[in-house]
């Protein structure tokens, strides 16, 4: 019998932000599903009004950064804005503990709608038209003015910051625009209004192995014909329907698969992500976002695309946990790893 202590994981949920549920829910099924004869998981949760909880118990942050400074490693099951953004990568960071996916700038770019934009175009990869508003900006825009440089109506007007669809419309006509700014100006200080993209929506999952292998899974397409774009509540309602693998034309697909590792690299990406395009019907592959920490639990996209080539939810985790322990090629030695 092995005498091998188990890996003390500390698990991170909820979320003081719009996607506080389904960061509940990827934490729970995250610590359900790790081995227990491998890991010992101790559950930490970020409370809606930023409050922490330790187990089922409400704790001070010392007692939550306590729990987070004895684990081994740390998964941040949180999604959005205080989580994946790079904050609790950069406590984790600072406790001297590795860390579940992307190092804190990744995260923060990525989270970032707009700097993700500008690293793709810098790569080659396209994007919509677009421009930013912040608060005072919006108050003087007009729709005349925004189809200067966006393009014609539809548009899609969106936080810059956010996940999930919350506080995304679109915008059909100059009527609607006042309504949907002030919807994503709830969710962020600043917004993208975006052209919209005709096209397929098709999404790929990178995983990053222990050995520093990129695996992307198969190509999943959305589909999604009623609501105009895919958002928060077709997303979670049970409506949303998949097709995995996408049928794709080998160029799509192979054009797909570099979109997705170029900016896995580029962003500084690592354990995993989930890449979001669009694809015209010319064939042109538009990037939509990427997401370094996707949905997770086992029916969330990211596990179902690996699950398809033999991956399942457990060996998915797993692989995630030690990549993330393992010393790092890129900069020496993983923060904490070799405490």
């Amino acid at each position: 019998m092995s005498t091998t202590a188990p890996v003390r994981v500390v698990v991170i949920g909820g979320g003081a932000n719009s996607e506080h549920e389904v960061g509940l829910a990827s934490a729970a099924s995250v610590a359900a599903a790790l081995d227990p004869t491998r890991y010992e998981v101790a559950r930490l949760t970020i409370e809606r009004d930023g409050g922490w909880r330790s187990a089922d118990l409400p704790c001070s942050f010392p007692e939550a950064a306590a729990v987070l400074a004895a684990a081994d490693v740390v998964f941040p099951a949180v999604h959005g804005p205080g989580g994946e953004d790079g904050s609790l990568a950069a406590l984790a960071a600072l406790a001297g503990v590795p860390v579940v996916g992307s190092p804190v700038c990744a995260g923060a770019l990525a989270m970032d709608k707009w700097a993700t934009k500008l690293v793709a175009q810098a790569s080659g990869v396209a994007v919509a038209p677009s421009t930013l508003l912040t608060r005072a900006e919006a108050r003087t825009v007009d729709s005349a003015a925004l189809a200067v440089t966006v393009g014609p109506m539809p548009w899609i007007v969106k936080p810059v910051a956010g996940g999930s669809s919350y506080g995304v419309s679109r915008v059909d006509a100059p009527g609607q625009l006042d309504a949907a700014l002030a919807e994503a100006f709830a969710h962020d200080d600043r917004v993208l209004v975006e052209r919209l993209v005709t096209g397929r929506e098709v999404d790929v999952a990178v995983l990053e192995r222990v050995t520093g292998e990129l695996v992307v899974g198969p190509p999943l397409e959305v589909l999604n014909d009623a609501a105009g774009f895919f958002d928060a509540d077709t997303k979670y309602d049970g409506s949303a329907r998949f097709v995995l693998p996408a049928p794709l034309v080998p160029a799509v697909a192979e054009r797909i698969d570099t979109v997705a590792r170029t900016l896995f690299a580029r962003l500084g990406c690592a354990g995993l992500a989930r890449v979001d395009c669009f694809v015209t019907p010319e064939g042109e592959v538009v990037l939509n976002e990427v997401n370094t920490m996707p949905g997770l639990t086992a029916q969330s996209q990211l596990p179902k695309m690996f699950a398809a080539v033999g991956i399942d939810y457990p060996e998915l985790l797993s692989g995630l946990v030690e990549t993330a322990r393992r010393p790092s090629t890129r900069s020496g030695t993983r923060v904490g790893a070799a405490r």
